[in-house]
């Protein structure tokens, strides 16, 4: 069998990775070379060739740069969101409106989204509405790990709004290693929270708002 007909394109690419030097012994080979366009039926140089790759990488470039500064920007104004938020919090000298704080800061501040409390085991809490007496949800709410994301959850936290939710995220509050509460967003879209979405924002306002909620811990 001879040499050319063992010959692949595996072989010839080797070939060329291996010999550097080939290029600047055939250089006019490269100016006749014709290879496909990749996006129509004809022939170009491989200088051309060359031309449109790094044309469409640099497309693809300033797609992912508009998309980082696209998403940079969107971070930058959620954190706006949770400072304010928060702010409103740490200026309440009165903790018995420290719940509807909470979800009064957090409908303004993300108005796409409904919200929802409810708090248990907090002696000082005299704001029925947001007192809870359902073991159900006080032992849900007490296996959750991380904030639930998705269509289902605890069904009938669905019932504390107006609308039904296409998707919930229910968010654990505690304080000390002790459950008080569940926070609970809503919204339209069935795809808005998802299970696989990652939680470490929802588990930061969880945060923030079992540490401003836990002065109702203590009847004194």
């Amino acid at each position: 069998m001879s040499e050319a007909a063992t010959l692949t394109a595996e072989t010839v690419a080797q070939f060329l990775q291996d010999n550097p030097a080939f290029f600047d012994e055939h250089a006019d080979i490269f100016t006749t070379l014709k290879v496909p366009h990749p996006h129509a039926r004809s022939t170009l140089s491989l200088g051309e060739r060359q031309i449109l790759t790094l044309r469409t990488r640099n497309k693809e470039l300033e797609w992912k740069l508009s998309e980082l500064l696209h998403n940079a920007h969107s971070n930058e104004t959620i954190s706006d969101h949770v400072t304010l938020w928060c702010t409103r919090m740490l200026a309440e000298p009165d903790a018995q409106r420290l719940p509807q704080r909470v979800v009064d800061g957090l409908r303004l501040e993300f108005d796409m989204l409904e919200v929802a409390l409810r708090l248990w085991n907090l002696p000082a809490l005299k704001d029925e509405r947001f007192q809870s007496t359902d073991d159900m949800l006080q032992a849900y709410v007490s296996t959750l790990q991380k904030p639930y994301c998705g269509q289902e959850g605890y069904l009938p936290a669905h019932d504390w709004f107006d609308s039904k939710p296409g998707s919930v995220a229910i968010v654990p509050l505690s304080y000390n290693a002790h459950t008080f509460g569940a926070l609970v967003f809503a919204a339209e879209g069935a795809e808005h929270f998802k299970p696989d979405m990652g939680t470490t924002f929802l588990e930061i306002l969880g945060k923030l708002a079992s540490a401003s909620l836990s002065r109702l811990s203590s009847a004194s």
